[in-house]
C-alpha cells in the first residue's frame, strides 16, 4: 500500500512539471518605487553680497559649496541646492570673467568639455540654447542614458558673470528608475535660469 500511495505522487508531481512545461514564461517588466512629488511653490534666493538671485523651491535648501574636489572653491558664490526628499542636488559654480585665467572662451569649452566627459554613458545628448530678457545667455543640457548628471546648463551675461549647473544624485545613475526625477526638476532647473538676474 505505502508503495503505490509513493507511485501515485510521483506521477502527480510529473504530470504537474510535464503540464507546466506547455505555458510560454513571460517575463515581467523591472518595477520600481511611486514616487510622490512635492507641490510646486518657489521663493527667491537673495543672499546680500551674492553678483545673482534667482528663485527655486520651497522643498530645497541652499548649502554653501565649501570644497571642489578637497579643494576651495575659488570664490564666495559657490551653492549647492539640496533637495533631500528626492536624494538630488543641483551643483552651481560661479566664475568671474576675467579673473585670472577665466576668459569667456575658456569658460565655455570647460563646462562642454565637462558635459561631454559623460558620452561614454551617454545615449545622447541635446543641447538647448538659453536667452533671456535678464541678459542671460547660455546652453542646456539633457544628458540620455546611464550618465551621472542628466541635466545641466550654464549661463552668462558675456561680460561678467558665468554660473554651471549640474544636477547629480545620491544613487547609481539609471536612466529607467530616475527618470522621472530628472524629469520634475528640470522644470526647476529652467525656472532657476528664466528667473537669474545679476548684480
Amino acid at each position: 500500500m505505502p508503495k503505490r500511495k509513493h507511485l501515485l505522487f510521483v506521477c502527480l508531481i510529473l504530470s504537474v512539471v510535464f503540464s507546466a512545461c506547455d505555458q510560454a514564461y513571460t517575463p515581467k517588466p523591472r518595477g520600481y518605487f511611486q514616487i510622490n512629488f512635492p507641490e510646486r511653490k518657489y521663493k527667491t534666493f537673495d543672499a546680500p553680497g551674492y553678483p545673482y538671485t534667482f528663485e527655486y523651491p520651497e522643498y530645497a535648501q541652499i548649502i554653501k559649496d565649501t570644497s571642489f574636489f578637497g579643494d576651495k572653491p575659488e570664490n564666495p558664490y559657490w551653492i549647492n541646492i539640496d533637495f533631500p526628499s528626492l536624494n538630488g542636488k543641483i551643483y552651481l559654480s560661479y566664475k568671474i570673467i576675467g579673473q585670472g585665467q577665466n576668459n569667456l572662451r575658456k569658460l565655455i569649452d570647460d563646462a562642454f568639455k565637462m558635459t561631454y566627459k559623460h558620452t561614454y554613458k551617454a545615449d545622447y545628448i541635446d543641447e538647448n540654447a538659453i536667452a533671456t530678457p535678464n541678459n542671460v545667455y547660455g546652453t542646456f543640457y539633457a544628458v540620455g542614458g546611464n550618465a551621472a548628471s542628466a541635466r545641466q546648463f550654464f549661463v552668462t551675461d558675456s561680460s561678467k558673470h558665468f554660473l554651471r549647473g549640474a544636477l547629480y544624485f545620491d544613487a547609481t545613475p539609471n536612466a529607467d528608475s530616475l527618470a522621472p526625477v530628472n524629469k520634475f526638476l528640470e522644470q526647476d532647473m529652467r525656472k532657476l535660469v528664466e528667473s537669474l538676474r545679476w548684480r
